[in-house]
């Protein structure tokens, strides 16, 4: 391999070499020139051409605990990053290779692609973490998801379906992994123990679920995470179980989310936790304003009306019982 210099980082043909002993050197190349050079991000072109030699490095990984290892080194290659917006920058060239090769994706391949993107969702939130949960950090992270190209854009036709059902069906289990750690040995950061803006994190699936043409993608949202994560907090906010009105729910969808609930706040971080029926509340509200917005599919608008309506029964039976 050339030069290892961190002046500039490792060519991308280095990356996606044959020999996995060039890919490891460029990798850990990679990591020494992002971790040094903490000036601006790269520029748009590069940033693509550097994320097209990291995607097909991870395509050479032919083993489980090489791609296991290696989807986690390349996920915290973010927080080797010390300028957030840098990071972000990093994790936007991500999800615009993801984006932009899924298709290409074989059915071999697949697992290990939903393993790397798990592993970033997960990044991700270790990240913002480390930002101390700011505005603009949350800003940023929700546009990089939801502008064209970003996987939860309502908009972009050109978004895999199968990519955002992943994100949708992860989501809440990685951020409650994210919450569960205190430091990360591999960037020498500690994190904050600040509990997580839960509605900035909800919105992105909100206007989803408001303003996406698929009825897949609604349901799959309203199913996946929505539904889950109001059972949960229903069933931390009374010692009865949730009303049967939620009976379709299976059990592999009931996690108690236990440890996401109580390490979460609304969406002021310094104000510390909020009680589980508190926290309920706040996301009900956020996606019934949601779904009254102006630019709202009716039918999306109806159906989150709906998941409001049982909702807000739940709360009077919770009141009844109590």
């Amino acid at each position: 391999m050339a030069d290892d210099s961190s002046s500039q980082p490792p060519l991308a043909k280095y990356l996606a070499s044959s020999d996995k002993k060039t890919r490891d050197k460029a990798v850990k190349s990679l990591a020494k020139y992002l971790s040094e050079n903490q000036g601006k991000a790269l520029p748009k072109q590069e940033m693509a051409k550097l994320w097209k030699g990291i995607f097909y490095c991870y395509w050479m990984s032919d083993k489980p605990l090489v791609q296991q290892a290696l989807s986690s080194e390349l996920a915290d290659l973010l927080l080797l990053i010390s300028s957030t917006e840098s990071a972000f920058a990093f994790l936007g060239g991500f999800w615009e290779a993801i984006v932009r090769e899924w298709n290409g994706i074989d059915r071999l391949r697949m697992d290990k692609y939903y393993m790397l993107v798990r592993k970033f969702i997960n990044a991700s939130f270790r990240l913002l973490r480390r930002a101390e949960w700011e505005n603009s950090a949350l800003g940023t992270f929700n546009e990089v998801l939801t502008s064209p190209g970003g996987p939860l854009c309502p908009d972009d036709t050109r978004i895999p379906g199968s990519l955002t059902y992943h994100i949708v069906d992860i989501y809440l289990e990685e951020l409650e992994k994210a919450l569960s750690v205190a430091s990360d040995p591999s960037s020498d950061t500690t994190f904050s123990e600040l509990p997580a803006p839960l509605i900035p994190l909800l919105l992105p699936f909100f206007d989803l679920a408001a303003r996406t043409s698929s009825s897949i993608t609604h349901s799959r949202v309203s199913t996946g995470l929505i539904d889950p994560l109001l059972v949960a907090l229903t069933t931390a906010s009374s010692s009865d179980p949730p009303s049967k009105k939620r009976k379709f729910l299976t059990l592999s969808q009931q996690s108690d989310l236990s440890d996401l609930i109580s390490k979460s706040c609304i969406d002021e971080p310094q104000k510390g936790v909020v009680q589980p029926a508190e926290l309920r509340n706040a996301v009900l509200r956020s996606m019934f304003d949601v779904a009254s917005g102006p630019d709202v599919k009716e039918a999306n608008r109806r159906k989150l009306y709906a998941i409001w309506k049982v909702a807000k029964a739940e709360e009077e039976d919770i009141g009844d019982t109590s």
